[in-house]
């Protein structure tokens, strides 16, 4: 499931403009790694979810941007209800 977290992360990630090749699990988010912003965290954090079902608080936004990019995908994984399911009105 982490790689399917992983994939969906670079793409929103890869949406967003970020390069995001040579990301490895060892990346950091902020300083020194993809040097993500608070409104892009916030940005990834909503696609999360919609996709996953999973929520940050703003309090926890601003400590996404100390973690790895294997350990955000780990959060994600742990805390993953999976993707979500949205209706569709006829």
């Amino acid at each position: 499931m982490s790689d399917t977290i992983g994939e969906f992360v670079l793409s929103t990630l890869g949406e967003l403009n970020y390069d995001t090749s040579g990301v490895t699990d060892t990346t950091p988010l902020g300083d020194g790694g993809l040097e993500l912003e608070s409104l892009s965290l916030a940005e990834i954090a909503m696609h999360v979810e919609q996709q996953y079902g999973v929520q940050f608080d703003d309090e926890e936004l601003e400590s996404i941007g100390k973690l790895t990019f294997g350990e955000f995908v780990k959060v994600i994984g742990e805390r993953s209800t999976g993707p979500a399911v949205t209706e569709q009105t006829a």
